[in-house]
């Protein structure tokens, strides 16, 4: 069978839930002007976390990315001024929510020097002041590689640190738009060298033509790194000018790689057809605290 004559299998059918909680968080989204990574980046789990678990992962530094990843949905171009009010109204949007676990990601800002590290931590301490008992993921871009900017956001304490690294070292270069392997690997190496108390997490997509030792070799990159979160689902083609799927893994398989991620010592691992990399985050940070 070509690549072209794929077809989803049952295990990838969504089910869809627009209740009240849904379009409720909908309605509340576009009224404070804030992005959600779920929306952008098309993110199957949209329904069950929106209108079931009422949780979301925030987007910053606006909606427009520098880079054009060969797998993202989320738009690409010359991005607006920096909102510096933003930060507050993510702040606020969670306490609305009441949010025990609130997951803040950002497109790349690459125009930026500091890659958008100081709007990242100050929606840190936003959320912090406004939401003391709610545990805080970020999960930025690599902030162009620079110590400093990654010791801007790291200084905030942010109760997980999270970097995805996408994919296998071999696909790296054609899946993504200037990150590099080693360096998304430095960043989660110095991230724990600054501070080895706040745990790091990382995700891979796959169906993008690694192979199942490609991906137990990236387990181990990670692990060398000190990563202590991995998490693994299937990548789905968003469009028709983004990368085709080579290869839809099975139920079994995600188990069976899940299995051997925890034999290689990580403190959780969520891996599935339709993991993302904050899926069920908040189950996450609370297995990673039990096992510390």
């Amino acid at each position: 069978m070509s690549i072209k004559d794929l077809r989803k299998p049952e295990w990838l059918k969504i089910k869809l839930n627009t209740n009240e909680q849904y379009t409720g968080l909908k309605k509340m989204m576009r009224e404070k002007k804030l992005h959600t990574v779920c929306e952008e980046a098309r993110c199957p789990n949209i329904h069950e976390c929106w209108a079931v678990r009422k949780t979301a992962t925030f987007m910053i530094l606006g909606s427009v990315c520098t880079r054009a990843c060969r797998f993202c949905a989320v738009q690409t171009g010359l991005p607006s001024e920096l909102d510096w009010e933003e930060p507050e109204r993510v702040a606020e949007s969670v306490k609305q929510m009441n949010l025990k676990h609130v997951v803040i990601t950002a497109v790349a800002r690459d125009d930026l020097n500091d890659g958008g590290a100081m709007v990242f931590a100050e929606t840190v301490k936003a959320v912090r002041r406004q939401n003391p008992f709610c545990s805080i993921e970020v999960l930025p871009s690599d902030l162009n590689g620079e110590y400093d900017n990654l010791k801007t956001l790291m200084d905030t304490r942010p109760d997980i640190l999270n970097h995805n690294i996408e994919t296998v070292k071999r696909l790296s270069q054609k899946v993504r738009a200037r990150a590099t392997y080693e360096r998304s690997l430095e960043f989660l190496r110095r991230a724990k060298q600054m501070n080895s108390t706040i745990p790091t997490k990382s995700s891979i997509m796959i169906g993008l033509g690694e192979t199942k030792e490609e991906i137990m070799e990236t387990m181990d990159d990670l692990r060398a790194n000190d990563v202590d979160i991995m998490t693994i689902g299937q990548y789905l083609q968003p469009t028709k000018r983004h990368l085709k799927v080579e290869k839809y893994w099975s139920p079994e398989e995600f188990e069976e790689l899940k299995n051997i991620a925890m034999s290689k010592g990580f403190s959780h691992c969520e891996a599935g057809p339709l993991v993302r990399s904050s899926y069920h985050a908040d189950e996450q940070v609370r297995a990673t605290k039990a096992n510390a």
